[in-house]
C-alpha cells in the first residue's frame, strides 16, 4: 500500500451544497429559501431573542435585586470550629481549607461565637473582637494576614 491509494471511508467524504447555480444542481431558483418573506431576503432573519414584535422574554421577567461588581466574599469561621487543631499548633487559612472550614481562603474572618480549649497560634484576615480576647484568654495568640 502505498500513500496515493490511501482514501477516506465510504460516505466520510460529502459533497458542498451549491446553491443559486440553476435547476440542474438541484438547489436552484430560490435556493432552498422558500418563497419571499423576510428569510428568503439577503440579510434577512431576525436576531436572537425576537419574538415578533411581542415584547420578548428577557424583558417581561422583572429584574430582582443587585450585585456588585467589587463585592468581596468573606468566608467566617467561628472558635468552636477551631478545636480540631491540636493543641500548640498555627492555624492558616490554608489549614482551615484543608479541614473543610472555608472554602475560598481570599479573606477569612474569625468569629468569636462558641467556646475554644486549645492554644492556637491563629492567621486569619480579620478577627472580631470577642474571638482576639476568647483566644487570648486561653493563651494562644492572633496573626492579621
Amino acid at each position: 500500500m502505498k500513500i496515493n491509494d490511501l482514501k477516506p471511508a465510504r460516505g466520510a467524504v460529502r459533497r458542498r451544497k451549491i446553491v443559486g447555480k440553476g435547476p440542474g444542481s438541484g438547489h436552484g431558483k430560490t435556493s432552498t429559501r422558500g418563497h419571499k418573506g423576510q428569510n428568503s431576503r439577503t440579510g434577512g432573519g431576525v436576531r436572537l431573542g425576537f419574538e415578533g414584535g411581542q415584547t420578548p422574554l428577557y424583558r417581561r421577567i422583572p429584574i430582582r435585586g443587585f450585585k456588585s461588581r467589587n463585592l468581596e466574599v468573606t468566608s467566617v469561621v467561628n472558635l468552636d470550629k477551631l478545636d480540631i487543631f491540636a493543641s500548640g499548633s498555627v492555624v492558616t487559612p490554608v489549614e482551615m481549607k484543608s479541614k473543610g472550614l472555608v472554602k475560598n481562603v481570599n479573606l477569612v474572618k474569625v468569629l468569636g461565637k462558641g467556646e475554644i480549649k486549645n492554644k492556637l497560634t491563629v492567621k486569619a484576615h480579620a478577627f472580631s473582637a470577642s474571638a482576639i480576647e476568647k483566644i487570648k484568654a486561653v493563651g494562644g495568640s492572633t496573626e492579621v494576614l
